[in-house]
């Protein structure tokens, strides 16, 4: 339970934050969900689930989760992301929702990435060795892609996927073991990202562009699928991706050194943590590519190719672009900055709000609590524009960030009081538990010794 502080002192060192309307705020995001629940019960165990992944937590998982939220064992949040009866994927469109009525905007762009969370053992639904950017090697990990929706009052998820390797989908038992769908099957990862971008359209959301990096822009397919949405986009390739232009097919590195000096122009990507990210940039015209599907000519618009340099290092980065309209080349910049807004949304949300701490194995486990987590995000996200907005600038400061929305917010609200006896409970609790476990892996390493005994 959720117990505000509206001490004047307190109010005071939140500068102009409102404690009513941040509480209001929190019950507004998690009655989004609400009508995908059937029962009053695993609804009250969401609430309670959201309230600990916002708090400030050292670890947040089953266990750390109840005891902060008082409940006398995990068992209630365990039954959530487990057996309890509730639409995961309804919950997502509404936590799309969410974002939209907050943050949406017409210029907004929809940013695709995927992230891995590291793994041990095999049974986790999706694990096996591969490459993960977290690790920036080939780990035992478990891969997710993601759509960030990136608007100028702020950035937020807005839909999951799980990837599921091929050499999951290939064993049914393993997939039936981790509860995976009789329906699942093989996707790439563009694949996975162009059904949500279908599923962001469909749902009338306000965008103009797309962003991705080299996984996304590699593939002709979701370019296609883009375009046929009459969205723009601004999509990394290889260095080796052919292009065709009125002089033939060449490479996008053999065309970038084809570009006289007067070609390349000054722009910030947009705001780091270090100041503007200023680079040297140039643009060229490229012929259509050929639908995928059909071979006809392209939809119709501008594609280009946007070579972005770092004067530092002199290092070349390539992006394929469509635009159904003319636009500057100020324009395509702004967008490719915006797929940094998808990392600061992985950083944000698994070190705010646990959203690679879940210690979940099966299917529906890993989509319930990956929904709950961007609900999480997209409510702090959303705090921290609330805060921006009443807050007057004084020279000195920054404006409030979610990291920083997210202190006011554990600041300006406690758990409710226990006493001596709730709190030893639990340290008896986990003792039990963990003694059973103990005795559990005793028994099977004896069992084991002995049985090796017996052989020799």
């Amino acid at each position: 339970m959720l117990v505000w502080n509206n001490e004047p002192s307190a109010v005071a060192a939140a500068d102009s934050v409102d404690p009513v309307r941040w509480q209001a705020e929190f019950e507004s995001a998690v009655g989004r969900i609400s009508g995908r629940f059937a029962r009053r019960e695993p609804l009250t165990h969401a609430r309670d689930l959201v309230a600990g992944l916002v708090a400030g937590l050292e670890r947040k998982n089953c266990w750390t989760i109840a005891e902060h939220a008082g409940h006398a064992s995990p068992h209630g949040l365990q039954h959530l992301l487990g057996r309890a009866a509730w639409d995961a994927d309804g919950a997502r469109d509404d936590v799309r929702g969410y974002v939209l009525d907050r943050l949406g905007d017409p210029n907004a762009v929809l940013v695709l990435d995927e992230t891995g969370d590291l793994k041990k053992g095999t049974a986790t639904v999706g694990v096996q060795r591969q490459y993960t950017g977290t690790a920036g090697r080939i780990e035992n990990a478990q891969v997710a892609v993601y759509l960030t929706y990136a608007a100028p009052g702020g950035h937020a998820f807005i839909d999951r996927a799980l990837y599921l390797p091929k050499s999951w989908c290939e064993d049914p038992d393993r997939c039936a073991r981790a509860g995976v769908p009789d329906d699942i099957r093989f996707a790439t990862k563009p694949q996975l990202a162009g059904v949500m971008i279908d599923r962001a359209v469909a749902a009338g959301t306000p965008a103009a562009w797309v962003a991705g990096d080299e996984v996304y822009g590699a593939d002709a397919k979701l370019r296609a699928k883009i375009r046929g949405h009459q969205l723009g986009y601004v999509m990394q390739v290889a260095a080796s991706r052919q292009v065709t232009t009125k002089i033939g097919n060449l490479a996008v590195r053999d065309l970038a050194a084809q570009m006289p000096a007067t070609a390349w122009q000054t722009y910030s990507a947009g705001e780091g943590s270090k100041g503007p990210r200023y680079y040297s940039w140039a643009l060229i015209s490229i012929e259509p590519e050929p639908e995928p599907d059909d071979g006809n000519c392209a939809q119709a618009g501008e594609q280009m190719l946007l070579v972005r340099r770092n004067d530092t290092t002199g290092e070349l980065a390539y992006h394929l672009c469509f635009a159904p309209k003319p636009v500057p080349m100020r324009t395509l910049v702004r967008v490719a900055g915006q797929h940094w807004r998808i990392e600061e949304n992985f950083q944000a949300a698994k070190g705010h709000v646990g959203l690679d701490q879940h210690q979940v194995r099966r299917w529906d486990s890993w989509h319930r609590w990956t929904t709950l987590a961007m609900l999480a995000h997209a409510f702090l996200t959303v705090l921290a524009v609330i805060a921006r907005s009443d807050t007057v600038h004084r020279p000195g400061l920054i404006a409030i960030t979610v990291a920083e929305a997210r202190r006011l917010f554990n600041t300006l609200t406690r758990v409710a009081a226990r006493n001596i006896g709730d709190v030893l409970a639990w340290s008896s609790w986990r003792r039990r538990h963990q003694a059973r476990a103990r005795t559990s892996h005793y028994h099977r390493r004896i069992t084991a010794g002995q049985r090796h005994d017996l052989r020799l």
